[in-house]
């Protein structure tokens, strides 16, 4: 299937983009949305959705299709974590988990434009019937969205414009230069089923700098949303009218706890899996993939027999799951740390490496240095036994702030020790291990409202 030139992402490559060009199209979009988005209901929208991720997840599937064709190619990930990573991210939209995200975030308020859709005497509001004082209250969505995205996965951008859809807001998408394939492919999914839709999302993509380009874009903007390093956020901010919300994700780190109470032999398999699967997925980049994962001992298995067990499963994985290819300087960083550790573990016993032959697809370190070390990613990862939790939080003490997600394998009632000091330390995200780079559509990024950050509130009382 060919794509029609929809969006300013579908032009060539040699074609290079005016201010008009980025002035008309900010214009348009402002336009469709007060025509087709601005009173949608809520219903058809998550019906919408819902019908595109069902097409993303049938297996002949044409946008699927063109992800896991093309994709390697145009992303540097391979058919399988591709596959892998669509059906992770589109197995989420189901009416009951939209639902639930809109209720958790919005509660019963009303969006306004369903005052002029419905008329005030249906629209629901919050009512005190035995006070004296009647509140209701209402949001509104940015009638105009600018994304800033990242090049290095597909998810956050993804997400974004899911959520725009849901505040009824015109988004415009800038990629950087060689990123927009899969945002632009969901963009055309969405508009394959519905035009109208299609018509409020524009996907474009140019080198960061092109201030000619971004000064229209900010000066159009009700809001701003941004994934990046800290100085690239820093950049945007200064850029943006005081008037514009601005919503930056910044560097952010995960990391793995394995309990000794699941390192038994009838359960390491599973463990260990577990672990795979979070190092596995997008090639563990991401701010929600460990770097470190730490192993509490005293386990039935020791901990540097897991780790043993993890490099013996991400070698049988790369067979059936390769990494993608990496950069030559992604590659040289791995091989300069495997040096570096091969040569401390010729005259230290508790230091120990796991490498792929022949190449940098997978390399597991372990050593007893508990203190966090940062990876150069592309499914190298550090095992470091533990005593204890304290353990661990004296580890990652530098990350604070920055800690985004705690991937833990535990029993129940682990979990909830756990979860609570975590929370109280400061850990925004805490889930199963295998689920690290598989949020629910609930999740609050960065331990903020999704949708309720997107929103002006307005409340009446009477």
């Amino acid at each position: 299937m060919h794509l029609p030139n929809y969006f300013l992402a579908d032009l060539p490559p040699e074609a290079d983009l005016s201010p008009a060009m980025v002035e008309a199209a900010c214009e348009a979009l402002k336009q469709n949305r007060a025509k087709y988005l601005a009173t949608r209901s809520t219903a058809d929208l998550i019906a919408t959705l819902c019908e595109v991720a069902q097409e993303w997840l049938r297996p002949t599937g044409v946008f699927r299709q063109l992800a896991l064709q093309s994709g390697p190619a145009q992303t540097g990930f391979s058919q399988a974590v591709l596959a892998r990573g669509i059906d992770d991210f589109f197995r989420r939209f189901t009416p009951e988990a939209f639902n639930e995200l809109i209720r958790l975030e919005l509660g019963e308020a009303i969006p306004v434009g369903d005052l002029s859709r419905l008329g005030w005497g249906k629209a629901r509001g919050i009512e005190g019937s035995d006070s004296a004082t009647t509140v209701k209250r209402f949001w509104r969505g940015p009638e105009f969205q600018v994304h800033i995205a990242a090049g290095n996965l597909p998810n956050p951008a993804w997400m974004s414009l899911v959520l725009g859809l849901f505040t009824r807001s015109a988004q415009f998408m800038k990629c950087a230069r060689g990123g927009a394939f899969l945002p632009r492919l969901l963009a055309h999914s969405i508009y394959h089923f519905d035009p109208k839709l299609g018509a409020c999302l524009e996907i474009a993509e140019w080198r960061g700098g092109r201030h000619e380009l971004e000064h229209i874009l900010f000066h159009h903007a009700d809001c701003v949303t941004a994934t990046g390093s800290d100085e690239t956020l820093a950049a945007i901010r200064k850029e943006l009218p005081a008037r514009v919300r601005f919503l930056g994700y910044g560097q952010q780190v995960s990391f793995g706890l394995v309990t000794r109470e699941q390192l038994r032999e009838e359960t390491l398999s599973e463990v260990v899996q577990a672990a795979a699967d979070a190092v596995i997925a997008w090639d563990q980049n991401g701010c929600l993939s460990p770097q470190v994962i730490y192993v509490e001992e005293r386990g039935q298995v020791e901990s540097d027999q897991f780790a043993a067990k993890l490099a013996a499963e991400l070698a049988q994985r790369e067979v059936a799951e390769p990494r993608g290819l990496v950069p030559v300087a992604a590659a040289g960083a791995i091989a300069s740390l495997r040096a570096t550790y091969e040569a401390i573990a010729v005259h230290r016993g508790d230091v120990k490496l796991w490498a792929s032959a022949q190449s940098t697809a997978w390399t597991v370190i372990f050593e007893h240095e508990v203190r966090f070390r940062f990876s150069p990613l592309n499914r190298c990862i550090f095992i470091k036994p533990v005593p204890d939790l304290e353990a661990v939080l004296q580890g990652i003490d530098e990350l604070r702030g920055r800690a985004s997600t705690a991937g833990v394998a535990a029993g129940p009632e682990r979990m909830a020790e756990l979860a609570g000091r975590l929370a109280a330390w400061g850990v925004t995200r805490i889930c199963p291990l295998a689920k690290m780079q598989n949020p629910s559509l609930t999740w609050r990024h960065d331990g903020r409202p999704a949708l309720g950050d997107l929103v002006h509130w307005t409340d009446l009382e009477t």
